[in-house]
């Protein structure tokens, strides 16, 4: 039974990190596309941004709600690390 509950809290761990990591991944695409924005930007320049924005908020989501499922409850430190990603300022 042990070796069993080690495999799972092996496994949320994990669970855990992969979230984390497709967050870092969605934020550094924002954050590639946010260099290139700027007033003025073409349609699909601006829709792309959007698009990551809302991938890179739901990446965020679901870091949430991984950490609750494994019983973090305080976000404290994904608010201060991983800040919910802003639209750009002259929208």
């Amino acid at each position: 039974m042990r070796r069993v509950e080690d495999e799972i809290r092996a496994e949320k761990a994990a669970a855990l990190g992969r979230a984390g990591e497709r967050l870092e991944a969605a934020l550094a695409e924002l954050q590639a596309l946010a260099e290139r924005l700027g007033p003025g930007s073409d349609s699909q320049l601006l829709e792309a941004y959007r698009t990551a924005r809302a991938r890179a908020r739901t990446a965020r989501l679901y870091l949430l709600i991984q950490r609750e499922a494994v019983g973090l409850r305080s976000h404290r430190v994904v608010d201060q690390q991983f800040p919910e990603p802003p639209p750009p300022p002259w929208l």
